[in-house]
């Protein structure tokens, strides 16, 4: 995953907070995933302008400077592999 990219959602797909499942998911026509709150926190930033750089810079930022660079590539590459991004 290039730390330039900016990952936005694919069409196929939904993010959103699920109430009955007290977590964010993501929707599609034959189901849902149910994320972790940290992918939750990782998909509120995937909004087709913010780069890959960008996203970690943010989320670090919210975790007073804490290392997740490795934790958001991971995950946004997981993410694309299944086609969400």
């Amino acid at each position: 995953m290039n730390k330039e990219k900016i990952p936005t959602l694919s069409q196929m797909f939904r993010f959103q907070w699920e109430e009955a499942q007290n977590s964010h998911v993501i929707l599609y026509p034959e189901g849902m995933v149910k994320l972790s709150g940290s992918a939750g926190e990782i998909m509120k930033q995937v909004d087709g302008k913010a780069t890959v750089s960008t996203i970690i810079q943010t989320l670090s930022d919210l975790y007073d400077g804490a290392d997740v660079g490795d934790d958001v590539i991971a995950f946004l590459s997981e993410a694309e592999s299944n086609g969400w991004i």
